[in-house]
């Protein structure tokens, strides 16, 4: 596809890459020549300097030939009328990041009147991860399938659980049937794996599991975790994210704190969350956070503008306490970094928004006529791939035993589950997909965009 992204910042130069990555035409838009110019140098695509509002800089950039705009610069003003020139010049699809609580509000009118496809917001989606991760302890991550019926959830085997020096064959029976383990990372070498029935774990592994909701309990009960509800979190930083996470833990009764420095902030949350309690100081005050009871707290998340300010408050809150820090780290390349310390869940809002327009650009890329892409995760640090195809007709892979089907199928890949009629099955050998079917797949092979790539050329 032909696509043009305005703006070659954080989200866009990921994008960009990725995106050229998969064999897409990209066109780097952007106003600030420097940044542009050091993309180009990093990635092979074209670049138009100039302002992505403006009709003579999207004509440059090609508009009228392109599939796809997306626009992500940091001004939600930029974004929208981009996508509605876009539009007006030339129909094609387009794609804003859109941050202003009072547009998102309005999201669904102003997509409608400016014709955008999709619409995301980065702090609203970064709440949502992480409220999704405090409903679960235990979980490092939590990605949905299924409109929920499913997830994957990454655990790492703690020393002295059942799952220790056990083969992955031996996990439903010795530890929890319905689940399939489908990622094993080893906790000494980090290689990353797609296991076979033969594969071994051990403590320390970070394994991702695939498994209904209704049997995570058990799941957590039967590994060894001590787990109990989270319901006493504490936010430092009131910022969009913090509000948008405390709107809903205080929706699931969740008790919560937000420290915040600025006391006009701390004002407007205080009328805007009546539920929560709202504290004015600073939180880099290692005194004032015993003084506010850090240590009786379940989760801690450190929501601040500085990576190394959030990194240094969850290192500090492990040390003083037993709390679940969830640590939101913002700048691309830290996160490998911090996932050898001990900071918890690490969140990255700018990964977020672009893996989540990189599931849309991947769903308008494949087949219409055989399988849509409906979900599409990476995990254990972009090594693998999580796909959740709807398989709306029949192809080369329908009615047939998946016995058949494995000679043929391409390597490093495994199907985990399929969703029928209200029901996940984790699929045997004389198990069929069939038409309807939801299915959901691990590889560590990039650029599936249809169910029939599983099959060899």
């Amino acid at each position: 596809m032909n696509i043009i992204l305005v703006g070659a910042g954080g989200v866009g130069y990921t994008l960009a890459d990725s995106l050229n990555s998969e064999g897409h035409q990209i066109t780097l838009v952007d106003t600030n020549s420097e940044r542009l110019n050091s993309a180009l140098e990093h990635i092979d695509v074209q670049g138009v300097s100039g302002n992505g509002v403006s009709h003579e800089v999207l004509e440059e950039a090609g508009v009228r030939s392109a599939d796809l705009l997306i626009a992500v610069t940091d001004q939600d003003e930029v974004n929208m009328l981009s996508c509605l020139m876009a539009k007006k010049l030339s129909g094609c699809q387009t794609i804003a990041r859109v941050r202003n609580p009072v547009y998102y509000r309005e999201i669904n009118l102003i997509k409608e009147e400016l014709g955008l496809s999709m619409a995301i917001n980065p702090e609203y989606a970064t709440a949502g991860e992480i409220f999704d991760l405090i409903q679960i302890p235990g979980a490092m991550t939590v990605e949905s399938f299924a409109k929920g019926r499913v997830n994957i959830i990454q655990i790492v085997i703690p020393q002295g659980s059942p799952a220790d020096n056990i083969k992955v064959s031996e996990f439903p029976a010795k530890v929890s049937r319905g689940t399939l383990i489908c990622i094993v990372e080893r906790g000494d070498t980090r290689r990353v794996e797609i296991p076979r029935g033969d594969t071994v774990l051990r403590a320390g592994d970070s394994i991702y599991i695939i498994t209904p909701p209704q049997e995570m309990a058990n799941l957590f009960k039967k590994l060894g975790f001590q787990v109990k509800p989270s319901r006493d979190v504490m936010i430092i930083g009131g910022g969009r994210t913090g509000f948008y996470l405390a709107e809903q833990l205080l929706a699931a009764g969740s008790r919560v704190k937000i420290i915040e420095k600025n006391r006009a902030v701390c004002e407007e949350l205080s009328a805007n969350l009546p539920g929560a309690r709202i504290i004015n100081g600073d939180a880099i005050d290692r005194q004032f956070l015993l003084e506010e009871g850090i240590t009786g707290e379940d989760v801690f998340v450190p929501l601040t503008d500085m990576d190394e300010e959030n990194i240094l408050l969850s290192l500090y809150a492990r040390k003083v306490s037993n709390v679940r820090p969830i640590t939101k780290v913002s700048t691309f390349g830290f996160t490998e970094v911090t996932e050898e310390l001990p900071v918890g869940s690490i969140i990255n809002p700018k990964e977020i928004t672009a893996y989540s327009i990189l599931r849309y650009v991947r769903a308008m890329s494949n087949s219409s006529d055989s399988s849509n892409i409906e979900s599409l995760y990476y995990l254990a640090g972009r090594q693998v791939e999580a796909l959740e195809f709807h398989i709306r007709a029949d192809s080369a892979v329908t009615d047939k035993p998946l016995a058949q089907l494995r000679p043929r199928m391409i390597p490093n890949l495994l199907i985990g589950c399929i969703y029928r009629d209200g029901r996940v099955l984790i699929p045997r050998g004389n198990d069929c997909i069939r038409r309807g079917d939801t299915v959901v797949l691990v590889t560590t092979t990039q650029r599936l965009t249809s169910i029939n790539d599983i099959l060899r050329a």
